[in-house]
């Protein structure tokens, strides 16, 4: 989930809404919740984000989107400056397989009881 931030200075929000792959208004309602993004306005009103605003909103999508926090616990994690832990290379635990045989082999056994009954 990381992306690559170009070497500006400043940048508008569509450029932040594809770099984090989120829609402006998304980026919008984010600046309402966090107080850490306060991006600066232009003179033409538009906003500008500056890296820093951009690595924050990387970590709040990483939070939100695949960590599974909600806004209020994303907050809460950001206020304590920790950072965020590194996933695992495998996405799916090996305990999965072992619950997912469980469940099969106790399925075909419900499935040879109500053969029987016929």
């Amino acid at each position: 989930m990381h992306s690559e931030i170009p070497d500006k200075l400043y940048f508008k929000i569509g450029e932040v809404s594809k770099i984090a792959d989120v829609a402006p208004h998304v980026l919008r309602y984010w600046e309402s919740e966090f107080a850490a993004i306060r991006p600066k306005r232009a003179n033409s009103k538009q906003r500008l984000y500056r890296r820093a605003d951009v690595e924050i909103i990387l970590k709040i999508k990483t939070l939100l989107h695949g960590r599974g926090y909600t806004i209020s616990g994303a907050r809460r994690f950001l206020a304590s400056g920790e950072e965020i832990p590194r996933e695992s290379p495998s996405p799916v635990k090996p305990d999965v397989f072992t619950c997912l045989g469980r469940i099969k082999d106790e399925l075909l056994r419900v499935q040879e009881i109500l053969g029987e009954k016929k």
